[in-house]
């Protein structure tokens, strides 16, 4: 007996003895359950049956038993989380396999809803017509069929891209968003301590309050348009190179001549 059991292959041995409880103790080991939920029940004549948290990541589980079956874990990794109703792997706003909307996922960012790089400098063509597109696909009329809870999906989706797209499509906004994924929170209202800044924000002002006509609030726009685009330059590049410090101060002068620009677009 025991030279027939030394002659069996070991995983034919592995699967013929791992029972159960060994199995259920290997995946708890393996998959930390969050705040003390149950991931997986276990039936006899079934495989595990999973939870459709879609916060959960996908992992195989022929990883432990050489079985095809695929369920979520407790964390998402790099916006990879699950499908809520087919389980299947890195859905976004909307599974690609089922056609679900899915709930609102933090680890995908506003650069991913869009299918951009994370760098300043990106296509507005290809921002608009990634945010219409989106759009109709979480439209009211299109998801009105569908349960109570994936309606409900829908509208924060779409809030959230309306959020992203405004955010993005901005070069003050999507700097300083790009600063807060790098962990670098910028303070849009602490004051910059430079008397030349200072006294030419002022000279700016004043001649925006003294103008007379559109024609020469429009002449001050367009030197804003151009101090913005030079400071949104420096930004470019600090940020490329990781010189955060550099990359706040842009974002700070960035800041001053914005807020001239709209006090210029509410007067025209």
């Amino acid at each position: 007996m025991w030279k027939t059991l030394i002659r069996t292959p070991l995983s034919t041995f592995t699967r013929k003895t791992l029972t159960q409880s060994i199995y259920l103790q290997l995946l708890e080991q393996t998959i930390p359950q969050l705040q003390n939920q149950p991931l997986y029940t276990f039936n006899t004549n079934q495989r595990p049956r999973v939870s459709k948290n879609p916060q959960f990541h996908s992992i195989r589980s022929s990883e432990l038993t050489g079985n095809s079956y695929g369920f979520c874990s407790s964390v998402p990794v790099n916006g990879t989380s699950c499908c809520w109703n087919c389980n299947a792997q890195k859905p976004l706003l909307i599974c690609q396999s089922c056609g679900s909307v899915q709930p609102v996922d933090h680890s995908v960012d506003y650069f991913m809803i869009f299918g951009l790089e994370r760098k300043f400098d990106i296509e507005d063509g290809s921002l608009e017509g990634m945010y219409k597109s989106w759009q109709k696909k979480l439209h009211p009329d299109l998801v009105h069929t569908k349960s109570k809870e994936e309606r409900e999906y829908a509208a924060d989706q779409s809030a959230r891209v309306i959020d992203a797209y405004s955010t993005l499509r901005k070069p003050l906004s999507r700097a300083i968003y790009l600063m807060r994924l790098e962990g670098v929170e910028v303070d849009e209202e602490q004051t910059v301590s430079e008397p030349e800044l200072l006294g030419e924000i002022m000279e700016i002002r004043e001649a925006v309050e003294e103008a007379t006509d559109s024609q020469a609030l429009k002449k001050i726009q367009s030197q804003m348009e151009e101090k913005l685009k030079h400071w949104s330059n420096c930004f470019a590049n600090a940020f490329g190179s990781k010189s955060f410090d550099e990359a706040i101060k842009s974002i700070q002068r960035m800041t001053y001549y914005h807020r001239v620009y709209e006090e210029i677009v509410r007067k025209l």
